[in-house]
């Protein structure tokens, strides 16, 4: 007993920095085949000493949101709009950013479409739902000018990879879907007539602003500032490297799903166009300009009737 003691007493008088931490667990969930599954699997091959993570398959976006709403999960990747309209409930969800990459507009590279008025009475494929962000802000594009594209196309909406398949088989004459999907496309014949920036940019936001971003409970973070700060230098590094770097791109191209080498060059250029290079005050106020644009176009729906985004939405790193 006595030597007990003793091994208490000295590891007290011991400074901080003697005594070895364990790894924070972060467990983060994790879509198969998407690209945050590539980063995590660069990052895994330099493990740190101030986290230890922990991928967890999660089968939707929408299953992902109730993990982490229900502590199976410490973080998810998700959108602004979502964080900020919990939080106006009590939530205690903040985001920091993940992705640039948005979604685009395609053609086939020989259609007669050639601007967003083309699509006068075609039929138009739109991946998610009437509340998705890029078709909420394609209408309000056509809107400034007085063309009511909700009203003037027939629309399908539907998964990404039916909408590719019907674009290939000429069922849709275009289609607004995820980067990714987009990517895979334009390789095969198919051109982007505009994507999610240049949509926002002719919005009058100037601005790019990520539209997804890691979410995790602000209580959580504020509980482990270093090791959550650290995983997100680590993810930094890991972009970085699939960037830049050929034999860490080609640990990851089996993740892709594809032996396309053009569609995995494709993947590879998007996704690099996509690494948010800043992100500060301009970019919040620039965020706070498509919140109002998506209230508006979904008269409240998606962003609830808070007419301004929640403080705390946005977590910085300090």
């Amino acid at each position: 007993m006595k030597i007990l003691q003793l091994i208490k007493i000295l590891l007290l008088l011991l400074p901080v920095s003697a005594i070895a931490l364990e790894p924070v667990p972060l467990r983060i969930g994790a879509q198969a085949a998407g690209t945050l599954e590539w980063e995590l699997s660069i990052m895994a091959l330099e493990p740190t000493d101030d986290f230890k993570l922990q991928v967890q398959d999660i089968a939707t976006p929408e299953a992902g949101k109730i993990a982490l709403q229900s502590g199976a999960v410490d973080m998810i990747v998700a959108d602004w709009i979502w964080v900020s309209k919990l939080r106006a409930s009590g939530s205690d969800l903040t985001f920091y950013p993940y992705s640039n990459a948005s979604g685009a507009l395609l053609v086939r590279n020989d259609s007669p479409i050639n601007t967003i008025m083309d699509l006068h009475g075609k039929h138009l494929g739109i991946a998610g739902g009437e509340l998705d962000k890029n078709w909420l802000l394609l209408q309000a594009l056509a809107q400034q000018s007085q063309f009511d594209i909700n009203a003037s196309v027939e629309k399908t909406f539907a998964a990404p990879p039916l909408l590719n398949e019907q674009l290939k088989q000429g069922r849709i004459d275009a289609v607004l879907t995820y980067w990714n999907f987009a990517a895979k496309l334009e390789p095969e014949g198919f051109k982007q007539l505009i994507d999610g920036k240049d949509i926002i940019r002719a919005l009058g936001v100037v601005e790019t602003v990520p539209s997804l971003g890691y979410v995790f409970k602000q209580g959580f973070a504020n509980d482990h500032k270093k090791a959550v700060n650290r995983f997100f230098e680590a993810s930094q590094k890991a972009k970085n490297l699939l960037c830049t770097s050929d034999p860490a791109w080609q640990k990851v191209i089996p993740l892709t799903k594809t032996d396309n080498l053009i569609v995995q060059q494709k993947l590879r250029q998007r996704y690099c166009e996509g690494i948010v290079r800043h992100w500060g005050e301009a970019e919040r106020q620039s965020a706070e300009q498509i919140y109002k644009l998506l209230r508006s176009s979904s008269n409240n729906q998606l962003t609830g009737s808070v007419d301004h985004i929640q403080a705390g939405t946005f977590w910085t790193m300090e």
